[in-house]
């Protein structure tokens, strides 16, 4: 009997094995053979990497369909279903994609013209859709947070408006694009910034340092340049929505359709919270309530000879209010109950064409309208600006190692508001400002070398005011190979007087602008040092990006807030300001599903001043000298993740008033979120998490919140320090621990 049974069992052996099969093959990219690149079959414990030639084996699979993943640092995962057939060999060779997010990504905004991130002469940084959803935002505004070096300032603990600062500039150097265009400018930088909805970017390039040979006026800081999402790459239909344990509420939907001539994308974002809070007990919104709507539409045409045409609009409508917690719409306007409530309408239109001829040139033109129907208390701010902008430039390539980019651009900007800013000399008739700014542009990127290349640029501005403005630029970079990079700059910014930008603090009610004088344009001189490293190790690879900085400011426009606390008196800096610093990146990403990557800013933004009575330096106003980033994710089986994303903050420098209680340097901090998503096949995402996960709330904000129009504040009695009731005084949201959650799907094909 015992002899019948193993009979039994070695020929039950030999069936089984007879029905099995194995998978072979060679896995590499760009014809070089990939090592250690993992090879999985789906839902099943098979799984091997491949050797020094690329090569791998998996035997003894049993014969059936599957599903294969093949996975491997820096490059694309490729999946696919294949076919397992008894007693044979499935040969299978895998060509790797490398990630766009990698040294191959094309990026634009360094050079003005598609060229791979590696082989750039200038620094740019891209950041994807994938690298925001680690921790889900309503708006640009909020998103870019997670960038080192780049920092939201909230500069009204009331109204939450506020701006973008790279390297602790503030938010006035930094010039914010769209596709290329300076949509978002002068009055919008304030209030256009949180209508930026992420379902139309397709991904965000960051330029640290001044750009104005190619951008002009305001780009002294940096550039963040938003690219759109290609209506003929974009999915068929997207939708992402949250909310949180706030009770604020975010969707962002799109849907693609398409014509024989033409592919056109849909897209809206809808935001809404009204539920106002007063956790830090001082009687005031902690968060301004706001409900908001962005339309926006990309259509992208074939044409022959595959010439790019596109053109998109967006519309934004916004209403938000904050101020004590009894306020409302019947008090708008009102010195017997606090609010500050802002109406926002905004349209914009950004529009290429290549030219039907035989060289590349290019024509893009935008324009957007912004309407701001305001109160801050009792004031009211009624503004509008107009912008239009045109521009051509011609691509040419000279032989096989110069490349020409020649062109010319035309700024019109109409601003008029109720404010002495629009106000003629004598103070009664109303004059809208209009600034025209032409200028002209040319640059040659020479590829000197094999491993060498240096870019030569200028840039003349003519502004009625100022004159002709001129900005050279240099730029050098050095690549032995695609493991090292070393790149050099040299250039120059100039930002001409946007009254609008300087005055802002104002507008809450709290102080008087006073322009002291008839302001010039800033100018500053910039030098970047920056070192990429990618090294390929045995536990996966390793990327280092430092930069060094340092930029000489002169004519630089200056706000007192120390000399009066009812004032802010703006006049040209009477000496020099600095910013310089040191930046660096790294990002970790094994073998395994983890990913680690983190950031780090030294800066140290000052400026120095001959005041009459001596030289005096000053250390800039929300300019931490230390901040960084931090992010931690792992994937686990069943494509579940988990995401650590957080900042860090040290000390910075607040406006305070004299005999101010509050202290003068904020402490350190961090604000830390944690994600967890599951990924279905389907293309499906359901994620939930908590942010500000260390509940970091700032101890002090508004001062005399029980006067907040200052019916008493001249009373020594009451006020022996005469305190002003001020809304400056920030240096993190007011919002603390809050859970989320939220689903996220992309269909592709039908």
């Amino acid at each position: 009997m015992k002899q019948l049974i193993t009979l039994l069992l070695i020929s039950f052996s030999f069936s089984v094995y007879a029905q099995q099969g194995t998978l072979a093959g060679r896995i590499s990219s760009a014809d070089k053979a990939l090592k250690n690149a993992t090879v999985t079959i789906k839902k099943t414990s098979f799984k091997t990497q491949s050797n020094q030639e690329g090569e791998y084996n998996l035997p003894a699979i049993a014969q059936g369909n599957y599903e294969i993943s093949v996975t491997a640092v820096g490059y694309v995962t490729h999946r696919q279903d294949i076919s397992i057939i008894a007693d044979s060999t499935l040969t299978l060779d895998v060509e790797m994609k490398e990630k766009s997010d990698d040294l191959n990504e094309v990026v634009v905004t360094g050079t003005m013209k598609a060229v791979r991130k590696l082989d750039s002469p200038v620094p740019v940084e891209v950041y994807t859709p994938a690298f925001f959803q680690k921790n889900p935002t309503p708006n640009l505004f909020e998103a870019v947070g997670l960038i080192n070096g780049v920092r939201p300032q909230l500069n009204c603990n009331i109204c939450n408006t506020g701006d973008i600062h790279i390297n602790g500039l503030e938010g006035a150097y930094t010039m914010i694009l769209i596709d290329g265009m300076p949509i978002i400018s002068s009055l919008s930088t304030v209030y256009g910034l949180s209508g930026i909805p992420n379902s139309l970017v397709d991904h965000i390039e960051v330029v640290k340092g001044p750009a104005s040979s190619l951008y002009g006026s305001e780009a002294m800081g940096g550039v963040i340049n938003v690219i759109t999402k290609n209506a003929v790459t974009a999915p068929l239909f997207s939708v992402d929505a949250f909310g949180t344990s706030w009770q604020e509420y975010n969707v962002d939907a799109s849907v693609k359709f398409s014509g024989k001539k033409f592919q056109s994308l849909l897209g809206v974002n809808y935001f809404n919270y009204q539920q106002p809070k007063d956790n830090n007990g001082d009687g005031f919104t902690d968060v301004t309530l706001q409900h908001r709507i962005s339309l926006f539409n990309k259509w992208n045409f074939k044409r022959k000879e595959k010439r790019e045409a596109s053109l998109a609009a967006r519309f934004v409508n916004e209403d938000r209010w904050g101020g004590q917690m009894n306020w409302n719409k019947d008090y708008r306007g009102s010195d017997s109950i606090y609010g500050e409530s802002i109406y926002t309408r905004r349209w914009e239109l950004i529009g290429l064409y290549q030219l039907p001829v035989k060289e590349k040139i290019m024509v893009q033109l935008s324009y957007n309208w912004h309407h701001q129907n305001s109160y801050y208390g009792f004031n009211p701010f009624i503004a509008t600006q107009q912008v239009g902008f045109a521009q051509m430039y011609w691509d040419k390539e000279l032989g096989k190692k110069h490349n020409l980019l020649l062109g010319g651009t035309y700024r019109y900007t109409w601003y008029d508001d109720n404010t002495p800013a629009t106000a003629s000399a004598n103070g009664f008739n109303n004059m809208p400002a209009t600034t025209p700014l032409p200028g002209i542009f040319i640059q040659d990127e020479w590829k000197f070398a094999e491993k060498q290349t240096l870019l030569a640029g200028y840039r003349y501005d003519y502004d009625r005011n100022h004159g002709s403005i001129h900005s050279p630029r240099l730029a050098y970079k050095f690549s032995p190979n695609q493991m090292n990079t070393l790149r050099a700059s040299f250039g120059t910014g100039f930002r001409v007087v946007n009254l609008f930008t300087e005055d802002h603090a104002a507008l809450t009610g709290a102080r008087q602008v006073v322009i002291a004088e008839e302001l010039k344009p800033e100018r500053s001189f910039n030098g970047n040092l920056n070192y990429v490293l990618k090294v390929p190790a045995g536990f996966g690879l390793l990327n280092v990006d430092m930069t060094g900085f340092y930029s000489y400011f002169t004519n630089k426009i200056t706000g007192d807030f120390d000399q009066d606390p009812d004032k802010i008196i703006y006049a040209n800096l009477n000496g020099h300001a600095i910013s310089r610093g040191i930046a660096m990146n790294t990002e970790l990403t094994f073998n395994s599903p983890l990913r680690i990557s983190a950031g780090v800013t030294w800066s140290d933004v000052y400026q120095v001043d001959d005041n009459g009575a001596g030289i005096e330096k000053t250390a800039q106003l929300h300019a931490p000298k230390w901040s960084g980033n931090y992010l931690v994710s792992y994937t686990f089986p069943g494509d579940f993740v988990v995401d650590l994303t957080g900042v860090y903050t040290g000390p910075m420098r607040l406006p305070i008033q004299p005999k101010d209680f509050r202290p003068e340097y904020s402490p350190w901090f961090t604000l830390a979120n944690i994600q967890f998503t599951k990924k279905f096949d389907s293309g499906l995402e359901i994620y939930a998490g908590v942010k500000n996960l260390l509940n970091f709330i700032p101890k002090y904000a508004l001062i005399r919140a029980f006067d907040p129009f200052d019916k008493t504040a001249a009373d020594p009695v009451s006020n022996p320090n005469g305190y002003t009731f001020d809304t400056e005084y920030n240096y993190a949201p007011l919002q603390g621990i809050r859970g989320f959650a939220g689903i996220r799907y992309n269909l592709f094909k039908y």
